[in-house]
């Protein structure tokens, strides 16, 4: 088939990309390189470097006639949305829109797109949430993720693209980008080997549910090969706090840091938990990789970048 990533320069639609490509997709990527990286496009995979926003990228339809999009391309900086809500709402349900928008009346069969299960529904009123739990969003960026899931609804009833949408806990893995403030896991490694002042906010006792990505690219491959219409929570059942996840990390790359603890940020979520059960009976996936080998994993990976890119 002839796939779209959008976002697939970024950390998980580049190995998201890598799996279509050993599964001999022809693969496209449009990604405007603003959280992504040239680096991480693989060879074999053709990069647009435009912004999801651009209505231009109807021509690229035009020319290739994409039948499915993994729909990756977004603000996914929780703090940034409360910030800055208006910017928030222009990349996430524009350029949503803008894609499907494109692709309605050139070929476009079926989108996947990677929702949120960290902050779509919002504190837990029992755990694990499951797809049935309140929608309550806490963050302009759950928000429009929810309204992202409403107009896929919208396109499939009335011009007949079928849609998936992966509801991710907090993705962590290999070549996660440690600047901004999503991913935390990137964030503590890079500025424990960098010497700096890693600090957990307030007492560390918030929780959620960290899945490498390894399994949610899993997750992407069979919502492909399945087409399942409807939403999906991917995560582990497992929650974890940000001491836990602190400690991991520094164990690996840096044992001799004490732990240092700040001021609690205004606003942010306390429990984040989710249940797979659907996943697994619908797409029969089921998360394979633990919590500490993963995050142990990682820290390693971004130990040996370090010290590969040491003078």
């Amino acid at each position: 088939m002839t796939i779209l990533v959008t976002g697939g320069a970024g950390f998980i639609g580049s190995h998201i990309v890598d799996a279509l490509l050993a599964d001999h997709h022809d693969v496209h990527i449009l990604d405007d390189l603003s959280g992504g990286f040239r680096h991480n496009v693989p060879s074999g995979a053709t990069l647009h470097e435009r912004d999801v926003r651009d209505a231009g990228i109807a021509d690229l339809w035009q020319e290739h006639g994409f039948e499915v999009v993994f729909h990756l391309a977004a603000q996914m900086d929780v703090r940034r949305s409360v910030a800055d809500p208006r910017f928030d709402a222009d990349v996430n349900i524009g350029g949503l829109l803008n894609v499907l928008e494109a692709g309605r009346s050139r070929g476009l069969k079926h989108v996947i797109f990677s929702s949120t299960g960290g902050a779509i529904y919002g504190e837990p009123e029992y755990a694990p949430q499951n797809e049935a739990h309140p929608l309550n969003p806490l963050s302009p960026y759950g928000i429009t993720k929810l309204c992202s899931e409403k107009y896929l609804h919208f396109y499939h009833h009335t011009y007949g693209i079928t849609w998936s949408a992966l509801r991710y806990g907090n993705v962590y893995g290999p070549r996660q980008n440690p600047h901004g403030e999503a991913g935390v896991v990137a964030i503590f490694a890079q500025r424990l080997l960098a010497g700096q002042p890693t600090v957990v906010n307030g007492d560390g006792l918030q929780t959620r549910d960290y899945v490498h990505v390894r399994d949610v690219v899993a997750a992407n491959m069979a919502a492909l090969s399945k087409r399942y219409l409807g939403t999906v929570n991917i995560g582990t059942g497992v929650e974890t706090s940000v001491n836990q996840l602190f400690r991991i990390v520094r164990d690996t790359v840096a044992p001799e840091v004490e732990e240092l603890h700040g001021p609690a940020k205004a606003g942010e979520q306390l429990r984040s938990i989710l249940s797979w059960e659907k996943a697994h009976r619908e797409l029969d996936w089921k998360p394979t990789i633990s919590v500490d080998e993963g995050l142990r994993e990682t820290a390693q990976w971004f130990k040996d970048k370090d010290t590969v890119n040491s003078p």
